[in-house]
């Protein structure tokens, strides 16, 4: 059952455990190394050593995107177009422009934007299928204009991908897709080898070992996120329906077993209400184990004495996933600070964000969101900065750079001035 907390300290409502992965990084640099050495004869031993699959090519073919789009519904294929182009509204909205600044005497100072070469996504894909996935963290690519989309998810040993994935993949805009999961996937991307091109950036969630793979390779190459387990944070009033919020608990609950479900509530008999509905719901679901174990091990309900103090407690979390179920939720969107996604009102569940509403749901957990933001076209671009100066507007900063230069010992830099303003 879940555990409710009134007047609670601090040290509980931020109560994520710190987990020692060290077993599994040894693991991990074991993968990379091998993978950066050996190239694609790695990459086939760990397919068949952790997914049984022995035989085939890396890389899907026309043959088999033909083929995986015949075997879906219609329905579901436009239920697909429908949440990409959603999705696309929402991301072409992200896309900044470079900006110029033309100073007096000739100067001229400025900022560009680029895309990055090529991009890499990672699709999980072993026990489960996540086409949303594949919309997410590929449209914001494509959006940014990147050059290629290189595609990576696991399969077992038939060698084949499941078809919503290459549907997605396809409407989504993927230019090639590989069948390598786990860290000798996040290796090919960082290092390149024969079939797989190297990266510029990395983006996907992905296990243990993919997210220790991301996080020894950054550097190497970019990446969105270290991502944890899902989290979901409500803050509900007397007001909400318990079947709803009990709802919403369970929907990231059921993700995994170390997902974290929280209810923060000014009502007592809210909390009450919702603790036996989430009983009543956890009997009926078909991911019963999963749910249960996320709900006794990491799930809260936190009861305040204010929805501002409710909110206070969520900005300490900074979760994933924000609900906001109560009367007039815009009047308190100025008021949250730290979250991945926030989704406002009782009509607006956390289910909405994953597929179909438009904005993205790789989202930073473990407190994170105190920091970073959702994936965006913006992990898809850099930035240069440029500067023009004339002969005569160098000479009028000449002092300035030369003074500040030899204060910090670098006389060198000094120079490149001095031998361009000093006269003959």
């Amino acid at each position: 059952m879940i555990k409710i907390l009134k007047n609670c300290k601090k040290s509980e409502i931020l109560s994520r455990k710190i987990d020692d992965y060290s077993e599994y990084e040894a693991v991990v640099k074991d993968i990379l190394k091998e993978v950066s050495e050996r190239g694609d004869e790695a990459l086939k031993e760990y397919c068949a050593k952790f997914d049984g699959f022995t035989g085939g090519e890396l890389e899907v073919s026309e043959q088999e995107f033909a083929e995986a789009e015949a075997a879906l519904s219609e329905d579901f294929k436009a239920v697909v177009r429908a949440s990409a182009a959603n999705i696309a509204l929402f991301h072409k909205r992200q896309v900044k422009e470079g900006f110029e600044i033309k100073k007096e005497g000739g100067v001229v100072l400025g900022q560009k934007y680029t895309p990055v070469a090529v991009a890499g996504v990672y699709v999980p894909g072993g026990t489960a299928s996540y086409p949303s996935t594949v919309l997410m963290d590929v449209i914001p690519a494509k959006i940014a204009g990147v050059g290629q989309i290189i595609m990576t998810t696991p399969v077992k040993a038939s060698g084949k991908v499941k078809p919503e994935i290459l549907y997605a993949a396809r409407v989504a805009g993927a230019d090639r897709v590989f069948k390598v999961g786990g860290a000798q996937a996040i290796a090919a991307l960082a290092y390149g080898t024969e079939s797989i091109p190297k990266a510029d950036v990395i983006v996907g969630p992905g296990n243990i070992f993919v997210a220790l793979a991301k996080k020894l390779v950054y550097g190497i190459v970019n990446v969105d996120m270290i991502a944890g387990p899902s989290e979901i944070l409500v803050i509900a009033d007397g007001k909400s329906n318990p079947v709803f919020v009990a709802a919403d608990l369970l929907s990231q609950a059921e993700h995994d077993k170390l997902a974290s479900a929280v209810l923060v509530t000014e009502s007592e008999q809210l909390a009450y209400a919702v603790q036996a509905e989430l009983e009543r719901q956890l009997g009926t679901m078909q991911r019963q184990e999963i749910a249960r174990a996320s709900i006794e091990n990491n799930g809260k309900i936190i009861i305040c004495d204010s929805i501002e103090s409710a909110i206070e407690v969520a900005n300490e979390i900074a979760p994933e996933h924000l609900e906001l179920c109560v009367d007039e939720p815009m009047n308190y969107l100025g008021k949250i600070k730290n979250a991945g996604s926030i989704f406002l009102g009782r009509y607006t569940p956390e289910p909405l964000g994953d597929y179909y509403a438009g904005p993205n749901h790789t989202l930073p957990t473990n407190g994170a969101a105190k920091f970073s933001s959702p994936l965006s076209v913006d992990d898809f671009v850099k930035k240069s900065s440029y500067i023009y100066y004339t002969e005569g507007e160098l000479k009028k900063a000449a002092d300035c750079v030369m003074k500040f230069a030899e204060s910090e010992g670098l006389y060198g830099h000094a120079n490149a001035i001095r031998v361009r303003v000093q006269k003959d």
